[in-house]
């Protein structure tokens, strides 16, 4: 299914994850990140560019794995993306859900 974000008709399924990351931009992200409430700093970057870096390089996503990243603790981790952080995150950064969440 199509969603109109920042402008553009971008292809998303049914929980509002993108379906093609190439459709994917900073305003994308964006406007991704204000329809769950946040207003992206330097750091929540970092963490996205983490992200989508560790799905390109095919690697299983999971709080788990986040936290001993390196990039990102656990708890700064939850203070960056309140409720649902890794599903929160994943979405706004344009790529799939990870299997680890429900």
């Amino acid at each position: 299914m199509e969603k109109l974000i920042a402008g553009k008709s971008i292809e998303v399924n049914e929980e509002g994850y993108l379906t093609n990351f190439a459709q994917w931009d900073k305003t994308v992200g964006e406007e991704l990140a204000k329809e769950a409430n946040i207003v992206l700093s330097d750091r929540h970057w970092e963490v996205l560019n983490y992200l989508q870096t560790e799905h390109k390089n095919e690697v299983a996503l999971s709080i788990r794995r986040i936290g001993k990243s390196g990039i990102v603790d656990i708890k700064e981790f939850y203070a960056l993306f309140p409720n649902a952080p890794l599903k929160t995150a994943t979405k706004i950064a344009g790529i799939p859900k990870p299997a680890s969440c429900i």
